[in-house]
């Protein structure tokens, strides 16, 4: 039976699949920004406490292993090492204990022309990674891409695509932007968009769930009309879920909120109010499992 790990602004609580809490809340009190595994076979885990400590959990006891200074913490994976997003749109690669900044990433083509609408520096703001492929989403930046361990870092879409989440399968990268999703079969040097189907096209995240592709997708900035959607991995037109959800949520379902095994065998998804819904089924019917929490920042599907 998978567990769901859910990150919020007052720590990290852990449910199964029939929505019961099967551990005492970790990091209790402390906001926690994001959660991932490494490996499907127990896998081992790794999080950013306090907008800038990472912690690392080989079993299930968790150690802290770094501080990030003068940056805040956004996202974290685990490609060849274990790599730190950042404020300021900056990159760390976690090595022997302390986070070293890429400074390949920093001389970016084109990072002088990175931005937000509202004014502020841009963030580091999702990574994923397919092989030696790592493919990191700067908000507002693009996704640059990279194949040779951090040496060199390439754009590969529009900045005005406007990226929030990008995720990859097997000869794909996929990325959740303020249009509709964006598809690339070629490591993201040319790039298709999908939006058929989707009653509003503000896409905020993205994961592959077996052979779909679940994202979620509003209004705007500011959410209304708010619902997750599914569609073939490749092509075709996305479908509203609509079986055992609200008709449409308020707020956005936000970038990493939405998570699945890649068997598409589970999945489920956090809401800003506080609720967690599940789907054993590739995303057909859901069910909600978990009310009554702090707003959800992150969850995380773990195999059984």
């Amino acid at each position: 039976m998978p567990r769901i790990l859910v990150a919020a602004p007052n720590g990290l609580r852990s449910f199964d699949a029939r929505g019961q809490e099967v551990a005492a809340t970790q990091h209790a009190g402390r906001p926690v920004t994001t959660v991932v595994r490494d490996g499907d076979d127990r896998p081992e885990l790794w999080a950013i406490v306090d907008g800038s400590e990472i912690w690392y959990a080989p079993d299930d006891r968790w150690r802290h292993v770094a501080t990030l200074e003068g940056v805040e913490g956004t996202c974290l994976a685990m490609t060849d090492a274990i790599h730190a997003g950042t404020s300021e749109a900056r990159l760390f690669r976690l090595t022997e204990g302390t986070l070293e900044p890429l400074e390949a990433f920093d001389a970016a083509e084109g990072r002088d022309t990175w931005y937000t609408p509202w004014g502020g520096p841009p963030a580091t703001r999702s990574i994923s990674e397919w092989g030696e492929d790592v493919y990191v989403n700067v908000h507002v930046g693009g996704v640059l891409h990279t194949d040779d361990g951090g040496v060199s870092w390439n754009p590969t879409i529009d900045i005005d695509t406007d990226v929030h989440q990008v995720a990859t399968a097997e000869g794909l990268v996929l990325a959740a932007g303020a249009r509709g999703l964006s598809m690339s079969t070629d490591k993201g040097a040319t790039w298709s968009l999908r939006s058929d189907g989707l009653e509003a096209r503000y896409c905020r995240a993205v994961v592959v769930c077996g052979d779909q592709v679940l994202v979620s997708a509003s209004n705007g900035p500011r959410g209304g009309r708010a619902a997750v959607y599914r569609g073939g991995l490749e092509d075709g037109a996305f479908e509203r879920c609509r079986s055992g959800l609200p008709e449409w949520f308020d707020d956005n379902i936000d970038t990493y909120c939405l998570d699945a095994l890649n068997d598409g065998s589970f999945a489920a998804f956090g809401t800003n109010d506080g609720s967690v819904y599940a789907s054993d089924d590739g995303g057909a019917t859901w069910r909600e499992l978990v009310t009554g929490l702090s707003p959800v920042r992150n969850v995380l599907v773990v195999p059984d």
